[in-house]
């Protein structure tokens, strides 16, 4: 499957470490060593789930080698929607007007974007699809608990999406090779690892140790699942991106891969946590960094637990 398009929307307003000093404690200093975060992305006034995914697609659409009308999928995934039973996924389809196509929502924490990936790729594979959009909108703000002294702190907000085709579209479109996702509610703290129960708290996050053992862990058996078949292996990767839940994740896939920072792509320092929509926008933000024939893995993992990798041939 191809990318034909990519866009994306990032909230203007960042909010400093030091906003969090009086809510829950936590000092510049602390927030950065224990997870590379400076700023995060806010949305502001009168945004949310929906008018970022808007804006992310109407990005994608500068670049869209056809009309949006053509599409027959359009799947949304994301763990913080505003509404529950009228998605994003729906609310697109009004928006442009597309009739005879599906909409679909897809959530599984913070792996959401590789397994709406991996539902397009099944609705490819079935024919019962050409051509999709894949969006992901995490509104966090709406959602964090900033007292949370475990997690408050982590949450930006922003929104991706990727037009995609069974054929290309147009000359030198990246590939999608292999997409890879497993559930992992039995492993570690599972379910209670990470967590969103809007009635009775934000989200939380108990046991950021486990998250960070399993994350490190389950990031790179994921890119070896999207890798191997192609007789390639994540060290042999041109770049990595991994989902921006902490930089010091990173630096220890890295250090396990034994691969230099340089091979790892970021925006965690600027953008903080912006869930499942964050590897998917590292990769739209780099995109004039790419050359071809580079191999890029982005490999993620979500609170509940879960793993999920795609692999992309420029």
């Amino acid at each position: 499957m191809y990318i034909n398009s990519t866009g994306y929307y990032i909230p203007q307003a960042r909010i400093p470490n030091d906003y969090f000093t009086p809510i829950n404690g936590l000092t510049d200093e602390w927030i950065v060593k224990r997870t590379g975060i400076s700023t995060r992305s806010r949305a502001g006034e009168g945004e949310g789930h929906n008018s970022m995914g808007f804006a992310a697609v109407d990005d994608a659409l500068k670049t869209l080698p056809y009309d949006i009308k053509d599409i027959d999928l359009i799947v949304s995934a994301s763990y913080s929607p505003y509404d529950t039973v009228a998605t994003l996924a729906h609310e697109l389809q009004r928006r442009h007007d597309i009739s005879d196509m599906k909409a679909v929502y897809a959530s599984s924490a913070c792996s959401s974007f590789v397994n709406g990936l991996e539902i397009v790729e099944g609705y490819f594979a079935m024919g019962k699809a050409k051509k999709a959009l894949l969006v992901c909108s995490e509104h966090n703000s709406y959602y964090a608990n900033e007292s949370d002294p475990k997690c408050g702190h982590l949450w930006g907000d922003a929104a991706v999406a990727f037009f995609l085709s069974v054929e290309p579209q147009a000359a030198d479109e990246p590939q999608i090779l292999a997409v890879h996702t497993l559930g992992l509610g039995n492993v570690g703290r599972g379910p209670e690892g990470v967590k969103l129960r809007p009635k009775e708290d934000g989200i939380m996050m108990p046991d950021g140790r486990d998250v960070f053992i399993n994350a490190c862990h389950h990031m790179i058996h994921a890119l070896n699942a999207v890798t191997e078949p192609f007789g390639l292996t994540p060290s042999t990767l041109d770049y990595i991106i991994c989902h921006q839940a902490n930089k010091r994740i990173m630096m220890q896939v890295a250090h396990q891969l034994e691969l230099g920072e340089e091979h790892f792509l970021s925006n965690i320092e600027e953008l903080g946590n912006t869930g499942s929509a964050s590897a998917a926008l590292v990769f739209a933000q780099n995109r004039g960094l790419f050359t071809h024939g580079q191999n890029i893995g982005l490999s993620v993992f979500g609170g509940g637990y879960s793993e999920g990798a795609f692999l992309i041939r420029i």
